[in-house]
């Protein structure tokens, strides 16, 4: 879901590049440019920069000055650099993946498992992944003054930090975590960081210029020429009365004795690009000197909470505030990192694609960011693989296809006009095929309810009543009956006042009123379904629908499901799945709370992994995109049951309902439900429950206290103090977890 279409493009033409011989493949004049422009206005005194593609070094080139004081010296290939920030992956997150293979964590471990010392405070739930994604709620770095010096010191002020979030609520990119987790590298390992980076990270690689403190070099590193001759100096050190060269330029780590989880690394660009190609070749499986394909995997692929709007891996960069070194074509799916001297690296294992920038941008003093000459370069170096798409024929291959049912030829095109159209629309533009047959009328059935309407606000009742090539001969209705008011246990049979048909209630209290019968089924042709769903594995119309696919396959009928849209968006799965030996009404399949499908995908998933192997045609919806919400869709909003009266309801219903079977007020019986949660017992202390709440810092939703009288449901007629969910960022918001905060606030509170 991360590596769009593009990334096809540049993957075509990078394969074609590498087997042309008859002249250079590949024209970098404008990363050339690029570079040569952030020299010249000064963002960076000089630069190597070098680009890998499909197992080839393509670009390699050293420009401008590596020093302008005390001596002015060029910039050359082998110039040794403080890598800052890109330590946390190239030595601390490479080397905890070393142990992680071996089995010496779990990533969901608490970090007090393996430091016990950093229990307490309020750390005792932060676990390995939060670390290594920064969602830890640790603050971004330990403070420097009062002066301290030493690593002692330092572990003892790591310990000591209290979160300034819960854990998981936020992402903070904090120094702190890498710190941490270069503490757990050396406790598992009984090694110090360098040395254990050196001998299963550097040396396996064949990383010579590779070492944290390079003034003081371990067995095997090598500086072209002299101690610290090669080395780019960084910043004018006050203490020492020169400038740093060859002692890591971040603060924190240059008082930790020069080794830190989060900085204190040096390289050289072309180490970095063994280290680089030997990651693309350890993900395609021809390389295992590190580690399997399976960990690099989990390494470089997101692993930040699913509601997260800053997307992280372990310990590198996919998609956040942080990624200019991506720039703007490379795809998100790649994944990166950035040093604070000037220093980055984006790697993409599609196109088989690396790009290494290195500069000393704080030479001779901190001054222009190198922000903008990572994004330029990276966008050149995107173009330059894309080059030769424009004739109309290569472009063609790469056309996406639209949906391709069996049936697809006689579904033609229909404009959407910013208006999506559902099943019944795309149906009725079509003549009604594939439904209708001619000379013989099809005897159909229809599920559904007051949600079944097309876009011209009639019933798909009097739409198929009134279809050439069909005979609408039986109705069906779901919970909350045909026309969704009803919000009761005990529905019946009735009939359609505008058709005169019979509506026969598949809804009850007991497992047989809630499948349609055989008799009535077998009287038929085919069954049509059109339902709206809310996103939920517990929304009982499509355990309804999934009854209807049971019964057509026992019946020998088609079943005809006509699209809808989920109105929480396909672009979220939240949540637990459903266990297999728990399926019930409110949970027909082992999918999760949010499950991120429509009810046409639905109708597949069961039919398919259930077995159940109905005749089963879905009616696509045209003009509908993964990532449309409800309100985007241009379809008018109807309340697909009594109680989820809006989107906002509907988008925190997947949370709140989990909790709606305990001895508490989900809001039935007010004007908001599903908006409110309390109960007479919490009266008087629903500023509390909200400050607790709050005080848990849930994405995209805040909490506010009030007092209601629900006139129906539990507590009808009661007083009840509780909350007001005020949902202030749905892109953010993990409901299901919410649904948990919540229930886990009124057990401890209550």
């Amino acid at each position: 879901m991360f590596r769009p279409i593009f990334v096809c493009l540049l993957l075509c033409v990078s394969t074609l590049f590498v087997h042309s011989q008859a002249k250079p493949p590949y024209d970098f004049h404008t990363l050339d440019s690029v570079v040569q422009d952030a020299i010249d206005t000064h963002a960076a005194p000089g630069a190597v920069v070098i680009v890998g593609h499909h197992g080839k070094v393509v670009y390699r080139k050293a420009v401008g000055m590596r020093s302008l004081e005390p001596t002015r010296e060029a910039m050359t290939l082998d110039t040794v650099f403080d890598i800052a920030s890109l330590t946390k992956c190239v030595a601390t997150t490479t080397s905890a993946m070393v142990l992680y293979e071996q089995g010496k964590f779990r990533l969901n471990d608490p970090v007090a498992t393996y430091l016990p010392e950093f229990r307490g405070d309020g750390k005792e739930e932060i676990t390995i992944r939060e670390l290594f994604t920064h969602y830890s709620g640790l603050k971004p770095d330990l403070d420097l003054a009062p002066y301290w010096e030493g690593k002692t010191e330092a572990t003892r002020r790591i310990f000591a930090e209290r979160p300034v979030n819960p854990p998981g609520s936020r992402f903070v990119y904090s120094d702190i975590n890498f710190e941490t987790l270069g503490l757990m590298v050396e406790r598992m390992s009984g090694q110090p960081l360098e040395v254990f980076a050196q001998q299963h990270v550097f040396a396996p690689l064949g990383m010579k210029h590779t070492s944290f403190r390079p003034a003081q070099p371990p067995p095997g590193f090598v500086l072209a020429s002299g101690p610290v001759n090669n080395i780019a100096p960084t910043e004018w050190d006050d203490r020492t009365h020169q400038m740093l060269r060859g002692v890591v330029h971040d603060p924190t780590a240059r008082r930790m004795g020069g080794v830190a989880g989060h900085a204190g690394l040096f390289s050289t660009g072309d180490d970095l690009a063994l280290y680089a190609q030997a990651l693309l070749d350890t993900l395609r499986g021809s390389d295992k000197r590190l580690f399997s394909s399976l960990t690099a995997e989990k390494m470089t692929t997101p692993q930040s909470p699913p509601w997260a709007t800053s997307v992280r891996a372990l310990g590198w960069d996919v998609d956040s505030p942080f990624s200019s070194q991506r720039g703007e074509l490379l795809p998100v799916g790649s994944f990166g990192h950035t040093g604070f001297t000037g220093t980055s690296i984006h790697i993409d294992p599609v196109t088989q694609t690396y790009l290494i920038i290195l500069t000393n941008a704080v030479h001779p003093h901190v001054g222009t960011a190198v922000t903008n000459l990572r994004s330029r370069a990276a966008n050149a170096v995107a173009n330059v693989f894309a080059t030769e798409l424009t004739s109309p024929q290569k472009q063609e291959q790469f056309t996406i296809t639209g949906y391709n049912e069996a049936n697809a030829s006689s579904h033609r095109p229909i404009a959407r006009n910013g208006k999506v159209l559902t099943g019944i629309d795309v149906l009725e533009a079509n003549n009604f095929a594939p439904l209708a047959r001619s000379g013989d009328p099809r005897r159909i059935g229809l599920l559904t309810n007051q949600s079944g309407i097309d876009s011209n606000g009639k019933r798909d009742i009097d739409v198929l009543a009134m279809a050439p090539g069909v005979k609408l001969t039986a109705l069906f209705a779901p919970e909350h009956g045909a026309f969704g008011a009803l919000d009761t246990t005990a529905i019946s049979d009735t009939k359609d006042a505008a058709t005169g048909l019979p509506v026969y209630s598949v809804y009850g209290d007991t497992d047989a009123k809630r499948r349609p019968s055989l008799d009535i089924l077998k009287q038929l042709d085919a069954v049509v379904v059109d339902l709206q769903d809310a996103g939920v594995h517990f929304w009982t119309y499509e355990s309804s629908m999934a009854y209807f696919l049971e019964a057509a396959a026992q019946a020998g009928i088609e079943i005809f499901v006509l699209d809808r849209p989920n109105p929480i968006s396909l672009a979220y799965v939240q949540g637990p799945l459903v266990d297999e030996s728990k399926e019930s009404f409110v949970g027909y399949h082992t999918i999760p709370v949010r499950h991120g499908m429509t009810m046409g995908e639905l109708a597949r998933l069961f039919n398919a992994e259930r077995k159940i192997n109905a005749k089963l045609t879905v009616v696509p919806m045209q003009g509908y995109l993964p990532g449309d919400w409800y309100d985007s869709t241009g379809i008018e909003w109807i309340p697909p049951s009594p109680n989820l009266r809006s989107l906002t309801a509907n988008t925190l219903y997947p949370g709140v309902a989990l909790i709606e079977y305990t001895n508490v007020s989900v809001g039935r019986g007010t004007d908001t439900p599903f908006e409110v949660v309390g109960a007479p017992w919490i009266l008087g202390r629903e500023r509390e429950l909200t400050a607790y709440l709050n005080a848990q810092n849930i994405a995209g939703v805040r909490f506010v206290p009030i007092v209601f009288t629900p006139t129906s449901g539990p507590f009808a007629k009661e007083k009840c103090g509780g909350t007001n969910l005020v949902l202030t960022d749905r892109l953010q918001l993990d409901s299901p977890l919410m649904g948990i905060e919540i229930a886990s606030a009124l057990r401890k509170l209550f």
